[in-house]
């Protein structure tokens, strides 16, 4: 890998894994994204699609921590942070037995980065080695300029991630506090929801806010406490 690749390759974070990965509404495409990386032949290319808040990345991430379980090498990689460096940063990178590259739509309608992609996947189908891409929309419905790319993304396997209903929002944000050891009654956790953005990261990071006031004030999370927090 180059210096650039070492640089940006995602640090996983410890909680983005296949167990947590809470939620009804895409548990059965996280199970589906599972057994294809846990095959023996597994397909070259895996595209999760789905709006900004359906977990994509945090099933990249997943995606890798398994393989690393697995003792295989991988590497995720921010798009957004490598398109500075040019298409050149995405060489070397089908060494690794799993790439995952997070928003890959940003490359949409770049024909030199098209192309680089496309390169890559048939490397990485050469080598046997599995690329598992996000994107906002499925391979088709997006505006590349490069066919044979839509063509390659189109014949592995597409995985589509659906928003987040209330009641999924509501699980996650209980699963959460129990993994940060919080108490979180269910009183307290419906006034949360009820008064969060409907974003699902804002809401997790409202979680993260009323954690670190909980430990600077040593007090519960309680209605009255999370009022005076966050000033609702």
């Amino acid at each position: 890998m180059s210096a650039s690749q070492l640089a940006l390759g995602v640090k996983l974070r410890d909680d983005a894994r296949f167990d947590n990965f809470h939620g009804d509404r895409n548990a059965a495409a996280a199970a589906r994204l599972r057994d294809v990386c846990e095959r023996a032949d597994p397909m070259p290319v895996v595209a999760v699609c789905g709006d900004a808040d359906t977990g994509k990345s945090h099933l990249l991430q997943a995606v890798c921590h398994l393989a690393e379980r697995r003792n295989q090498s991988a590497v995720c990689v921010s798009v957004n942070e490598l398109l500075p460096f040019g298409p050149e940063a995405l060489d070397g990178l089908e060494h690794q037995s799993v790439i995952c590259l997070d928003d890959l739509d940003l490359i949409v309608g770049q024909e030199s980065w098209e192309e680089a992609v496309f390169h890559l996947y048939n490397r990485v189908n050469d080598r046997g080695s599995l690329m598992v891409v996000s994107l906002s929309e499925v391979p088709g419905e997006l505006p590349f300029l490069l066919p044979d790319l839509v063509s390659r993304l189109r014949h592995g396997l597409t995985i589509q991630l659906g928003i987040y209903r209330d009641d999924d929002r509501l699980r996650i944000l209980m699963a959460r506090a129990e993994q940060r050891g919080l108490v979180l009654g269910d009183d307290v956790a419906v006034y949360i929801l009820r008064r969060a953005p409907r974003k699902l990261a804002d809401l997790l990071a409202i979680l993260d806010r009323l954690d670190e006031n909980s430990l600077r004030a040593q007090r519960r999370l309680t209605i009255p406490f999370v009022k005076s927090v966050m000033g609702w």
